[in-house]
């Protein structure tokens, strides 16, 4: 399995990334949506690229208003023929993610490339606005219901755009091998859980939490991850039919919600870390590369596809068995 550019790997740029793809950029007059834009982050970086390669429109979404503006004004200066625009996306809230998908329609009535990028990392248990833990209601609960929302814009543009070259594009990471969906008790309220929803035996202590507490922040943000890939599992389940694909990237970079000890925590299990540009280049490989209209797996690394994704991440039973459990969280709706 090789994408277009083989050669290509963890020191890629997304510039050069978007500049070698730029046909299905600019070529293509592509309409494309990034969640979790703010200034100097992957999801800004990964903005850039697609701009320096002048799309029809770019919609940056985020939640944090006077952040997007940051960069949606950067983005002008530099590429003043490229239409950008900005929606304000808490994916805490479904009445906020309802909202925004809204406004999206009314911007644009198709989309190209989604690409969910935006993402949280806590040690700390929060909630969504309807009392899911955050990091599974943020990560994936949050952008599973506002691409299903988004679907009817993306149907429009596969009608007239080559089989699997509109896409839907989940940011994960390799974190995903910490956990399995925990179907029992996602919300860490100390349910117990089968052993087929624990922690892989062999995960390194310090990700293991302490003994009695529920709440683990890496194992909560494992979930999630996986969370990322099998919603791709499923969406290519799903649409493919349709001209849809869909991808689960893992980027490589350090997350900002770190604090020092996750941080050295991190370090000791993924020793190089990428830029802003070099996270960038694996999504801009996913959303664009037309070697990848005909999926042969669903995870990217370093630009390439990644063999060694977690059996719990892949499953197509456990996908369906996840999508079940999204659309009740988001009320039932929507039916796919």
């Amino acid at each position: 399995m090789s994408v277009s550019h083989p050669e290509w790997g963890q020191e890629t740029g997304g510039l050069e990334v978007a500049k070698a793809l730029a046909e299905r950029i600019k070529g293509r007059k592509a309409v494309v949506l990034i969640t979790g834009v703010s200034p100097e982050s992957i999801g800004s970086s990964t903005a850039q690229a697609i701009a320096s390669q002048s799309p029809a429109l770019l919609i940056l979404a985020s939640r944090t208003q006077a952040k997007l503006d940051q960069v949606a004004e950067k983005l002008r200066d530099a590429y003043p023929a490229v239409a950008v625009r900005t929606v304000a996306l808490d994916l805490g809230s479904q009445e906020a993610v309802r909202k925004a998908a809204a406004q999206v329609s009314e911007i644009t009535d198709r989309l190209d490339i989604l690409i969910n990028n935006a993402g949280l990392m806590t040690s700390t248990l929060q909630h969504t606005a309807e009392g899911i833990e955050a990091q599974f209601g943020s990560n994936h609960i949050g952008h599973f219901l506002f691409t299903n929302l988004l679907l009817p814009l993306l149907l429009k543009s596969a009608k007239s755009s080559p089989p699997g070259a509109t896409r839907v594009i989940n940011l994960t990471s390799l974190g995903h091998r910490l956990s399995p969906i925990r179907f029992h008790d996602y919300n860490f309220e100390g349910k117990p859980i089968p052993d087929e929803e624990k922690p892989p035996a062999d995960i390194p202590d310090m990700f293991k939490g302490k003994e009695g507490e529920p709440y683990n922040g890496y194992i909560s943000y494992g979930q999630s991850k996986t969370a990322n890939v099998l919603f791709s599992v499923g969406l290519n389940q799903r649409l493919k039919k349709d001209g849809i694909v869909s991808y689960a990237v893992h980027p490589g970079c350090k997350s900002r919600d770190l604090d020092p000890d996750g941080e050295s925590t991190m370090r000791k299990t993924s020793p190089f870390w990428k830029n802003h540009d070099q996270g960038a280049a694996t999504t801009l490989v996913a959303a664009f590369d037309p070697q990848l209209d005909e999926p042969k797996a669903v995870f990217l690394h370093n630009c390439q596809y990644w063999e060694a994704t977690a059996p719990h991440a892949t499953d197509p039973q456990i996908a369906e068995k996840l999508w079940a459990l999204s659309s009740k969280l988001v009320g039932g709706e929507p039916r796919l």
